[in-house]
């Protein structure tokens, strides 16, 4: 017999199923703490447990896939480790364009000049020697480098040979920019390397961690690695490429929920600790985004499911709205919640939020806490960053003996962004060990943290809430309320119909009476047109309001809280390779190829040598994924004009793809 294992590792839970394949049921799911800053914890707990559940010989297990949402929940909450950018012909105005300020977040930048014009023909040599010694003086703290140049996709040579020479001087990983995407557009293909470099050590952890434990259980089956599109690609490749893993959880989960719940039409929604997830599910299968994906201010170029991710979970740090009426608001930020942290840190927990309940007023740091996440002492770190960090080698502390001065705050959130420190606070997760819905770490611990919070005083003067569970109530409507604006945004944005702003549309006082069904002199009212797959640990806690609040079928499937585990394993390896040929003047057709473009006489013959060029790299690919029947197809989008009544070549853009199922180790 043969089983497969499916793992999900989340911000906060790692899901384990096992799926026996010749009866297609789930038999055995289990979940475990996403454990940071060792993964393997986690991952072996949830590995095993769901192993236990199901009863089976682990040697049996003949395929294991993981998916994830670290990388996307990183990219939410600006994350990942620092980098170094190499930018070989770039000019000032490219690097203010797409977004790449913000995503180098300050990170050294590396200006070469070099790169290639659109035919493919080098501008100017590239400067190895600036190149050379830039890189004699960056800092032991970068973790990675991205490289990207103009044109790379017409010609990637010099992306290619400042790879190397990093590769070989610092022995650090390299992202170039026209491996991760073959589309023009320098900023946007550049942005895709920088936060490709950010994830890289991230989750070859995650896989590291995987691939230990199951070599420690006797497991020797492939391990595959759910992509931002659904398909399955080795871990190898995911390790060079963990960009290509944004939304991987959620593309995960898609695929489940059409398989739990045999639903074709229909909104799915997907609750984790950082993030709200939702994808339009028609006929059964996710639409790809054709602009790529977008995880928080990014626009990557980087082929994904269509997916709406929001800043939104059970672990979203709670806000105080400013006003006379205050109120609340949720997210973006994860937290730990205090119910958690207490079952890490009893002693510590309880003892301060005991004492800080003792005094009148409300806490200056609302109650929360600095918990340290590394395991070795952390490098690059500037004067105030290494104070902090010196505070906290002995455990956790509350966020205001961590930071002791407002000269300290910007220090703190550079360690949290880099995932060295994560705080603890007040989440819907406490409200709910508070209300009782749930009780699976602290309630008491919860409750002490609402209880402080509630102290907070609105624009009125007056406190928030009149105790824990006034406040927990109020949490948990705001999360029903968000959720339910977050799937009208989507629905109006997937609506047959071209609404011009659905986020304003969500929120319009008329969307609102009609889901109210006002009744007056005009009767309006509103729902979704489709039902809600509600996915996620936490779905059932929350959603049965949702479902009410947009007057729509609520569907809850069963192992539903293990959705992305279940998709990663019924998944299939899908891979491409994508190139041009473009005229090189009357007759004369460049075909762009890895080691430069070569002229052709013949159209059809320059077609040809690129589509076999493109079909041998494919092949190669989905074999090294572990497929051994391998089909293809190939799409070619010939662009071409009428000057004069002739008909003029412009440029073809060839796409082949190779798919399958990988190869099931069977045991015995």
């Amino acid at each position: 017999m043969a089983y497969l294992l499916g793992v999900d590792t989340g911000g906060t839970y790692t899901d384990a199923v096992i799926v026996d394949e010749a009866a297609d049921a789930v038999i055995g799911s289990a979940k475990a703490l996403t454990s940071r800053p060792d993964l393997a914890i986690g991952v072996g707990a949830a590995i095993d447990a769901a192993i236990a559940d199901a009863g089976v010989d682990p040697r049996q297990v003949a395929m294991v896939s993981l998916s994830t949402t670290l990388a996307t929940n990183a990219l939410v909450e600006g994350q990942g480790g620092r980098i170094a950018f190499v930018a070989i012909g770039f000019d000032d105005g490219d690097l203010k364009r797409a977004g790449l300020t913000e995503a180098l977040r300050g990170d050294p930048v590396i200006r070469l000049a070099g790169g290639h014009n659109h035919a493919g023909g080098e501008v100017t040599q590239l400067d190895f020697a600036t190149l050379r010694l830039a890189l004699a003086r960056v800092d032991d703290g970068i973790t990675g480098f991205s490289v990207a140049a103009s044109f790379a996709t017409r010609n990637p040579t010099h992306e290619i040979a400042a790879r190397d020479l990093i590769r070989d001087l610092t022995g650090k990983p390299v992202s170039c920019s026209h491996e991760l995407s073959q589309a023009l557009g320098g900023p946007k293909r550049a942005l895709t390397a920088i936060l490709n470099a950010r994830l890289i050590g991230m989750l070859d952890r995650l896989i590291t961690a995987c691939e230990g434990h199951l070599e420690a259980l006797g497991i020797t089956a492939r391990l595959m690695v759910v992509r931002g599109d659904g398909a399955l690609v080795s871990a190898n490749v995911a390790r060079e490429k963990p960009i290509e893993t944004i939304l991987s959880g959620p593309a995960a989960s898609i695929a489940g929920a059409s398989w739990l719940s045999g639903e074709t039409d229909a909104l799915v929604s997907d609750i984790g600790g950082t993030t709200t997830d939702i994808c339009l599910l028609r006929d059964g299968r996710p639409k790809i985004d054709p602009q790529g994906a977008r995880v928080g201010p990014f626009r990557t170029m980087v082929e994904a499911v269509a997916m709406r991710t929001w800043g939104l979970g059970g672990d979203s740090e709670v806000h105080v709205r400013e006003g006379l009426v205050g109120g609340l608001w949720l997210g973006p930020r994860r937290l730990m919640p205090i119910s958690l942290a207490a079952k890490h840190h009893p002693l510590l927990v309880h003892g301060a939020l005991d004492r800080a309940l003792a005094q009148d007023v409300p806490a200056s740091d609302g109650g929360q806490f600095a918990i340290p996440l590394w395991s070795d002492a952390p490098a690059g770190l500037d004067a105030r960053e290494q104070t902090i960090v010196d505070r906290l080698a002995g455990g956790p502390l509350r966020l205001g003996h961590a930071v002791q001065s407002r000269m300290e705050s910007p220090a703190l959130a550079r360690l949290v962004g880099r995932g060295l420190v994560i705080l603890a606070g007040a989440t819907p997760s406490d409200a709910a060990h508070t209300l009782g819905l749930v009780a699976a770490w602290d309630a008491e611990a919860a409750e002490k943290a609402l209880t402080l919070f509630a102290r907070r005083r609105i624009g009125a003067g007056t406190p928030l809430a009149v105790n824990a569970s006034g406040l927990a109530t109020q949490i948990i409507d705001q999360l029903t309320a968000q959720t339910a604006d977050c799937l009208l945004q989507a629905g109006f944005a997937e609506d047959d119909r071209a609404w011009s702003d659905p986020a304003a549309l969500a929120q319009h006082e008329l969307t609102n009476a009609g889901l109210e069904q006002h009744r007056g002199v005009v009767k309006i009212q509103m729902s979704l047109g489709v039902p809600v797959i509600g996915l996620g640990a936490s779905a059932a806690t929350y959603y049965g309001a949702v479902g009410e609040r947009l007057g729509t079928r609520m569907v809850l499937p069963a192992h539903g809280g293990v959705a992305n585990a279940i998709g990663a394993v019924v998944g299939q390896v899908r891979v491409h390779a994508t190139g041009t040929v473009t005229s090189a003047g009357e007759g004369a057709f460049a075909v762009h190829l890895p080691d430069g473009p070569k002229v052709f006489a013949d159209r059809d013959q320059a077609l040809d040598v690129l589509e076999a060029a493109l079909h041998a790299e494919a092949e190669v690919a989905a074999r090294a994924s572990g497929v051994e029947e391998v089909r293809f197809s190939v799409s070619r989008d010939i662009s071409q004009a009428e000057i004069e009544n002739r008909v003029m070549f412009i440029e073809a853009t060839l796409r082949v793809e190779a798919s399958g199922r990988p190869r099931i180790a069977r045991a015995g």
